[in-house]
């Protein structure tokens, strides 16, 4: 199938792991997570009920290393059944406060197509997670010049994405977002009737996972962020 970007005017980016590493911090603290709690369960059954109890605050807490460090404490009274230690708090604690002074880290070829891109087209950053931790980022990412516009969306639903479109005046065949995941950039976008490009990031959290059978044709799949500029000039 043939895709055709004549038309488009405004193109989103997706943040975390589209255009700087993200996810592998968070399996670096999973792993951490683990081995403090380790005398209470199997590294398996810690990882599940983390992730479950993720899951359960996802409407409360939201995205972010906030949101996931609230999680590993939670998970933590109740895989020890409130015996867990203050010692073991604080270094949970401590773990979210890594994450978060972590450098940032741009993927490969980034910064050459926002260059480019913006010569022709108006960008916007399209993320979603906590503001704070996600401004920081981007000020730490020395990219900030190349957005017209920063968007940090409590969720990347139709919805979500039908609304920043109506605010930024800009009619979905309008539109292209890229992004590394198909659940949040993708899939909502192509049922807009935007356009969207999958560009995969090595690691996906378990919640971004799609199932074979959610996936469609309507959008490319490209193996590096550089590859765009075939597409695009």
């Amino acid at each position: 199938m043939e895709i055709n970007y004549k038309n488009i005017k405004v193109i989103g980016f997706d943040a975390d792991d589209t255009l700087w590493v993200n996810e592998t911090y968070f399996r670096e603290a999973e792993e951490a997570f683990c081995k403090l709690l380790s005398e209470y369960e199997t590294p398996n059954k810690i990882d599940q009920e983390l992730f479950k109890m993720e899951m359960n605050n996802l409407n409360l807490y939201g995205y972010g290393v906030k949101a996931f460090v609230l999680s590993m404490v939670e998970s933590a009274l109740e895989l020890s059944n409130n015996n867990v230690s203050n010692i073991t708090i604080e270094k949970i604690l401590n773990i979210g406060k890594n994450m978060l002074n972590k450098p940032v880290e741009l993927l490969d070829g980034v910064e050459d197509v926002l260059k480019e891109l913006s010569k022709k087209y108006r960008l916007i950053l399209a993320t979603k997670g906590d503001l704070l931790d996600q401004e920081r980022k981007l000020e730490k990412s020395g990219l900030t010049n190349y957005f017209h516009h920063i968007e940090v969306l409590s969720d990347k639903k139709e919805a979500n994405y039908s609304k920043l479109l109506s605010h930024l005046d800009v009619e979905p065949s309008q539109f292209l977002m890229i992004g590394n995941s198909l659940r949040s950039d993708v899939l909502p976008i192509v049922n807009i009737k935007a356009h969207a490009i999958h560009v995969p990031f090595h690691t996906t959290w378990e919640h971004e996972v799609v199932a074979p059978e959610e996936h469609n044709n309507d959008h490319l799949t490209l193996n590096n962020i550089k590859d765009i500029l075939k597409y695009l000039s």
